[in-house]
């Protein structure tokens, strides 16, 4: 059995074994493959492990011997799953590998945006604690968390991990989600997505990327917002549109953002949020945690020996 992976570098730079993996057959394992590069490499392999190379209607008639394409991530919009489908490809994906370190994520920046204490460390560093004529000081405004409400849009792992920290914080939660779930959280008011976005003190977004949710956080609902509230994005770039963000973050009427997620990645020199004030944004590191990153591989390696054993698992086509 061939077993060929495409864009193994982000999920295993160097720190992780692959053995696990090569044991199951035939590996070749290249760091990344551009678009030019996939058939040649691909040719005759049964099973085909992709991040974020992608795997279409072409891409797949050209690869005959495919019977398998495990995704190496949540989200499986890199492959053409109705083609999969007419193929009879089995088409996996890992679902949860890395809730803990998002959620995490989440507050690493919602810290930094509040407290700033990257910021100030970077200051005692450059000398102003020496030289200050007071025993204190700060170039920021420092905001508790205790008593501030944190609205989610979405609530799926996730959102819900999230909330669990938001509450040993100190704060009240507001959730946004197609199945509120009042029994289950009684302590967590369920509501629309404009009384959200008017009574949060933070938002943070936790939805899919469908063609309801594209540019969900535009100009409208950005004025929706207090101009003391932070926004945070963890989910997907498109969530937000990203001109929109810009001006209400140049004009002041948004107190900060945090972004682990752009629209295009990399991002293009010219995306306004780049140069924002305000604007901390993270290079889509939330999920890559070692720890995370071990589980991944683990279910990647997993996915495909339940494929070969004839059951297989965590299948979306």
């Amino acid at each position: 059995m061939t077993i060929v992976v495409l864009d193994g570098y982000t999920m295993n730079p160097g720190d992780l074994d692959w053995a696990s993996l090569q044991s199951l057959g035939d590996c070749r394992i290249f760091e990344r493959t551009s678009s030019d590069q996939l058939v040649d490499r691909a040719q005759g392999a049964e099973i085909l492990v992709t991040n974020k190379v992608v795997l279409g209607a072409a891409e797949l008639a050209a690869l005959p011997d495919v019977r398998y394409v495990g995704v190496s991530a949540t989200g499986v919009n890199v492959v053409d799953l109705d083609v999969a489908r007419q193929r009879g490809i089995v088409v996996t994906n890992v679902p949860a590998y890395s809730t803990a370190s998002v959620a995490q994520q989440v507050f690493a920046l919602l810290l930094e945006l509040t407290r700033a204490a990257g910021l100030h460390a970077e200051l005692v560093r450059d000398g102003r604690w020496v030289s200050s004529p007071d025993f204190a000081f700060w170039d920021s405004p420092q905001v508790e968390l205790d008593g501030l409400t944190l609205g989610l849009v979405g609530f799926g792992a996730i959102g819900q991990t999230v909330a669990k920290i938001a509450q040993a914080f100190g704060m009240r939660v507001l959730v946004q989600t197609r199945t509120p779930q009042p029994q289950q959280w009684p302590e967590i008011d369920f509501v629309e997505v404009d009384e959200l976005f008017r009574r949060a003190d933070v938002v943070s977004l936790h939805c899919p990327l469908t063609e309801e949710t594209a540019q969900l956080v535009d100009a409208r609902r950005l004025s929706l917002m207090k101009s003391s509230a932070f926004l945070i994005n963890t989910g997907r770039g498109p969530l937000v549109d990203e001109v929109a963000l810009a001006t209400a973050l140049a004009e002041g009427a948004l107190a900060g953002a945090g972004m682990d997620v752009l629209s295009q990645e990399p991002p293009n020199a010219d995306n306004p949020l780049l140069t924002a004030p305000r604007c901390l944004i993270t290079p889509h590191l939330a999920w890559a945690t070692g720890a995370a990153r071990q589980r991944l591989l683990d279910m990647v390696v997993a996915n495909i020996g339940a494929f070969l054993a004839g059951t297989p698992q965590n299948r979306v086509a």
